[in-house]
């Protein structure tokens, strides 16, 4: 007979084709969720609202927690993807061979109960690192500055208490904080539950109505850090932003003694104009300018709004045009929120926007 009328040989050392491809299969969706997972991981590696840039004490705790769970859990993946090729690779073999005796049975058992005592002690370890870190978080530091934050929909209080009173300092989204120096957050919700968060210096807390709760954080370095509410909270969540500044301690101390002088009396005319429409329209009863007699408590505190970076939760920056375009209809901009339309003339609405933006 001719070689071609000879059937091929058979290597039993060689997968069949089916194997081979179920093999090719595993380590393709291997390689697919590895490329993925090294895209998210450095797509979230630095920026203003990112956990892994850390530039807090409390972050980079979460950090290292982060980091540690993640080598952890990825170890595991490769030991159990290592284990499932194996086990295809042997299905041929084994299935041809003889039925495993006794002696192999007992050294399978010892492994799967092996397994399960490793899991048993990684989650365990994993929950008291979880707790260890979350006790260090939350410890308290010696003479932290004290920051009153409450949650509204869809605005950020923010108040430093004094002493006398009358150097308690109010403002609105943002928060100035000393490099280097322990910060105590005072949290509270006005209205629902929101939760604040500022991924760059520390973890998230949730603010809800009729409970106090406190977040701790040390900026290490100066810069702006967005913050935003990560609890949803109604139909403007997605706009509830914040920034909180880092400054050298001279220039924290500074703003906050700028930040307490009451409103400058307007010079010019047009500033003068502005201030009589604000103080006889309903401005007044629901916003403070103190130096004035505008003292509303409904809205945010509106001494200083020119010298804020933005209006609205971090809507708009602070301009005299996106201040008159808040002023002239705030339900188009951010529909929902509680601030009525005030009924202006085109000259009114151009003095009282003009005199809020220069309000620095």
């Amino acid at each position: 007979m001719s070689a071609s009328m000879n059937p091929p040989m058979h290597d039993p050392t060689r997968p069949p084709t089916s194997e081979r491809a179920c093999a090719r299969a595993v380590w393709a969706r291997v390689a697919i969720a590895g490329a993925f997972v090294v895209c998210a991981v450095c797509g979230g590696c630095a920026g203003a609202q990112s956990v892994l840039d850390a530039q807090g004490s409390q972050a980079r705790m979460l950090v290292e927690l982060i980091g540690s769970v993640t080598l952890v859990c990825a170890l595991v993946w490769f030991a159990v993807m290592i284990v499932l090729l194996r086990a295809i690779r042997r299905r041929r073999v084994e299935a041809a061979g003889p039925a495993p005796d006794a002696a192999r049975e007992r050294r399978m058992a010892f492994v799967v109960a092996g397994a399960a005592i490793a899991t048993v002690l990684i989650v365990s370890a994993l929950t008291v690192a979880s707790f260890i870190v979350s006790r260090r978080i939350g410890a308290d530091a010696e003479q932290p500055l004290v920051i009153r934050v409450r949650g509204w929909q869809w605005w950020w209080e923010v108040s430093y208490p004094g002493e006398p009173a009358d150097r308690t300092l109010v403002t609105a989204n943002e928060i100035h904080v000393p490099v280097g120096r322990p910060v105590r957050l005072e949290l509270a919700a006005g209205d629902v539950i929101h939760s604040f968060w500022v991924p760059n210096l520390t973890g998230k807390q949730d603010m809800i109505p009729g409970r106090d709760n406190t977040l701790r954080f040390t900026a290490l370095r100066a810069g702006t850090y967005r913050g935003q509410c990560a609890e949803f909270c109604g139909l403007q969540h997605a706009h509830m932003a914040l920034v909180v500044i880092a400054q050298e301690p001279a220039e924290f101390d500074a703003w906050r003694d700028a930040q307490l002088a009451p409103a400058m009396a307007p010079a010019l005319p047009e500033l003068q104009a502005g201030q009589q429409v604000f103080m006889s329209k309903p401005c007044a009863a629901c916003h403070a300018i103190r130096g004035t007699s505008a003292a509303g408590t409904l809205g945010p505190d509106l001494t200083h709004v020119g010298s804020r970076r933005s209006i609205a939760a971090g809507l708009f920056e602070t301009t005299r045009g996106t201040l008159a375009a808040w002023i002239a209809d705030p339900q188009t901009l951010k529909p929902g929120n509680n601030m009525p339309m005030v009924d202006l003339s085109a000259d009114e609405l151009q003095a009282v926007s003009a005199y809020l933006e220069s309000l620095r």
